[in-house]
């Protein structure tokens, strides 16, 4: 039985990169029926890719801004689609990047929230045998302020997680 790998997705270089690299170094592919029954062992089963991307959640707008003027529903209604545009495109950049590998078993997973909350629960309610993820390399004071969604995963998951970090070139 193949094992399931989380990688994480959030449409920047990191990510994408940390797919390729996951795809050429870690996964196993599963084999086609064909292969499968000619193999005297029973076959091969491959690993599955979950592709998980965080969607912030939908912010709740007051009725006024700070300038006094309102809201309308269509600037809402607007922002929201916006935001479901932007995962199908960072879901369909990761898919495209995965359909070089025939019989690749491939999942895609898009959940409202904060990106650390989301990965860490869909890595355990997945029960995911590996998380990957890109790392922005953010240095230690830009860390400080904004925090690294990669580190609060890495101590909080139960799983082996692997943060696979951009070439600077």
């Amino acid at each position: 039985m193949g094992r399931s790998i989380v990688v994480a997705v959030d449409g920047g270089e990191e990510s994408i990169h940390a797919l390729t690299w996951c795809l050429q170094n870690i996964v196993v592919v599963g084999t086609t029926a064909d292969e499968a029954s000619s193999d005297s062992g029973g076959g091969v089963t491959g690993d599955t890719v979950v592709l998980l991307y965080a969607r912030p959640s939908p912010s709740v707008y007051p009725a006024m801004d700070g300038s006094g003027y309102l809201f309308s529903s269509d600037i809402i209604a607007s922002m929201d689609n916006y935001a479901k545009h932007l995962a199908d495109t960072v879901t369909q950049k990761a898919k495209m990047v995965c359909s070089s590998y025939p019989n690749l078993k491939v999942e895609i997973k898009v959940q409202n929230g904060d990106p650390r909350d989301v990965i860490c629960e869909m890595v355990e309610k997945l029960g995911a045998d590996m998380l990957v993820m890109g790392s922005h390399g953010y240095g230690p004071l830009k860390r400080a302020f904004i925090g690294s969604v990669s580190s609060y995963c890495a101590q909080n998951v139960k799983c082996p997680v692997l943060i696979v970090k951009k070439p600077k070139n």
